[in-house]
């Protein structure tokens, strides 16, 4: 395992990580936390030499899934920069359009770790 592949996956784990402690006050924290930690989680593995295929395809999949069901209210009806916009959610839509690029985040990182799990060594 290279340095840059070992940091980087430390700075995406310390994200999910991040991102699990700041869904406590959420109204459905739990599913929240839950996808979070799963992606923490394969992070984790990956970084202890278990990684492998299933865990973050699977979550990959997951989150790839949740993200297209929120697109139709997000895409062309909440512009990007409304997401930075203020800490607080004051709109539905802003708070729709950080979980749906939220999973999409997780997606991508789940996919690069189960395609580097499935290259032959």
């Amino acid at each position: 395992m290279t340095k840059a592949w070992r940091w980087t996956n430390v700075v995406m784990l310390l994200a999910f990580v991040f991102s699990v402690l700041v869904q406590f006050n959420d109204t459905d924290s739990l599913v929240w936390i839950a996808i979070y930690g799963v992606a923490a989680a394969a992070c984790g593995l990956e970084l202890s030499g278990r990684g492998g295929v299933g865990l973050p395809g699977a979550t990959a999949i997951f989150a790839l899934a949740w993200a297209a069901q929120l697109a139709p209210g997000v895409l062309g009806q909440v512009p990007f920069s409304e997401m930075f916009g203020a800490w607080e959610m004051n709109d539905v839509g802003v708070e729709e359009s950080r979980e749906m690029y939220g999973l999409l985040i997780v997606a991508a990182w789940m996919t690069v770790l189960a395609v580097r799990a499935a290259r032959p060594r």
